[in-house]
């Protein structure tokens, strides 16, 4: 049965993890093909907190980080992804945020934004990755999955379209560097995870 979706669909993402939280939550692989990513991205991340953006309920990514020893803060737009990561880790900080308008007034040793950076507009990641930049402290770390090249597609959670967009990894890479990033991994359509993946650094 087809549904009628009232906003554009960019805008619809929030509403669509919110209803299907419970769906999500219970689908959502904990087998960490993300393992690799994970292991590299701590290795060039210096000592100190590691946000987890885009954490939905904590699992596998927040999780796998806390029993490295980590401290991590996760920050969803999402309430009741927050309310269910909040019970299963309590010893983490969760933040309702959304990663557009991060004003968090801290700075992190590194981020992940696995699975979710992708759900903004290409305008949007463009206008988001220099405040991804100012929230990590020197030689930080970001990690985040993206689509092998420019376009749109469009996913689903519990059945509902939500929207994915990619810059191209030439535009990719100028926007890291405009950031005050340095690449230093990139991986088109990962076979490990079915991802592409970017990995960099803050000078």
């Amino acid at each position: 049965m087809s549904r009628r979706y009232e906003a554009p669909l960019p805008e619809q993402t929030r509403a669509v993890y919110e209803r299907g939280a419970a769906a999500f939550d219970a689908t959502r692989r904990r087998d960490l093909t993300e393992a690799a990513w994970l292991v590299r991205f701590l290795a060039l991340a210096p000592e100190g907190p590691i946000l987890d953006l885009g954490c939905g309920a904590g699992e596998p990514v927040a999780g796998w980080l806390l029993a490295q020893g980590r401290e991590v803060e996760g920050v969803d737009f999402a309430a009741p992804m927050l309310a269910r990561a909040r019970a299963r880790f309590p010893q983490a900080v969760w933040t309702l945020a959304d990663i557009r308008r991060l004003d968090l007034g801290r700075r992190f040793a590194g981020i992940v934004a696995w699975d979710s950076f992708f759900h903004l507009t290409a305008e949007e990641q463009r206008a988001t990755l220099p405040r991804l930049a100012a929230h990590l402290l020197p030689g930080g770390a970001l990690l985040f999955t993206a689509g092998p090249d420019a376009g749109v597609a469009v996913g689903a959670v519990d059945g509902r379209p939500v929207h994915h967009a990619s810059l191209s990894p030439a535009g990719y890479a100028a926007c890291l560097e405009a950031s005050g990033l340095v690449a230093r991994g990139f991986l088109a359509e990962d076979p490990a995870c079915g991802r592409s993946v970017w990995l960099a650094r803050r000078r």
